[in-house]
């Protein structure tokens, strides 16, 4: 049972708060004294905010002990990004030099690898796909163990280093021996955006994009080849504000895409560590993840 099913329902504007304090547009005390001017019954500050702010514990639908994968730490070259990165290696069971399987790139929120991304790593794994879900915070010491020092870490980060770091992923796992030539990359919000431009940039490198409430590629657009299936959250305005312009660009050079839009659901919809996270969107939008990746994949 999900954070969102345990509470009479959270109002729309404590989302829109949400939102804006998990971009840094506003910090945790200004939050949550927001969240104090909310009067609705049954609802307190620590409830809602308990609600909001991500528990783990509910995320994991795959375990690390699953015998049908196995997971592990790697480290690699990131000669693009900061010399060195690390990442979480997911492999299916029965994938071996002689039966290799199709790689994908897992990218994370803005606050680095956190438990939520490594299961969605081990699901790819579930379904067939090597998945590889590297940690931009790996030159700062990693994830460390909570949101708000994650996203702080992850601000003062360049980014053009992180995105050599994800590239350089890319190039690892598409040149893995447990991989074939064909390479996917998904991703969530700021990992949204990095899948965005990852298939911009590096056009002959992703063969499937799937963004989910990502920002368009902030350079390398004319060379976007695609596909590219992205999902977007109708009550996402700050997302989807950017999305009329993209989609423009994409019709005029081509591109191979297709894009939904899930009603009455926040950005983060498929983060099921928080209220946020909508299982009926979320479960549809995953199904197309997994079908668009096969198709393309194969």
């Amino acid at each position: 049972m999900s954070n969102k099913e345990q509470l009479p329902a959270i109002p729309q504007v404590a989302f829109d708060w949400y939102d804006e304090y998990a971009h840094g547009d506003i910090d945790r005390r200004t939050f949550i004294r927001r969240l104090s001017t909310l009067g609705v019954a049954g609802l307190t500050v620590s409830a809602v905010s308990a609600a909001l702010l991500p528990n783990y514990a509910l995320a994991e639908q795959v375990s690390f002990n699953d015998p049908d994968i196995t997971a592990r730490y790697v480290e690699i070259n990131a000669p693009n990004g900061h010399g060195k990165a690390r990442g979480y290696l997911v492999i299916p069971a029965g994938v071996k030099d002689d039966n290799p399987a199709p790689g994908v790139i897992v990218v994370h929120e803005n606050r680095g690898l956190n438990p939520y991304i490594e299961d969605v790593a081990r699901r790819l794994a579930k379904e067939g796909f090597v998945a590889f879900a590297p940690d931009a915070l790996f030159p700062l010491g990693g994830y460390p163990g909570n949101d708000d020092e994650g996203r702080a870490m992850q601000k003062t980060l360049n980014k053009d280093k992180i995105l050599g770091d994800f590239s350089d992923a890319a190039t690892f796992l598409k040149a893995h021996s447990l991989t074939t030539d064909k390479l996917g990359i998904v991703g969530f919000c700021f990992g949204g955006y990095v899948s965005n431009q990852l298939a911009a940039s590096w056009p002959n490198m992703i063969d499937a994009a799937v963004p989910f409430y990502g920002t368009p590629p902030t350079s390398d657009l004319q060379n976007l080849k695609g596909p590219l299936q992205l999902h977007f959250a109708e009550l996402d305005q700050r997302v989807n504000d950017t999305w009329p312009d993209y989609e423009s660009a994409l019709k005029t050079m081509g591109v191979d895409y297709e894009a939904y839009k899930y009603e009455r659901v926040n950005h983060g919809f498929h983060n099921d560590s928080t209220a946020r996270y909508d299982e009926k969107s979320a479960e549809l939008a995953w199904q197309r993840t997994i079908e668009f990746f096969k198709k393309h994949l194969a």
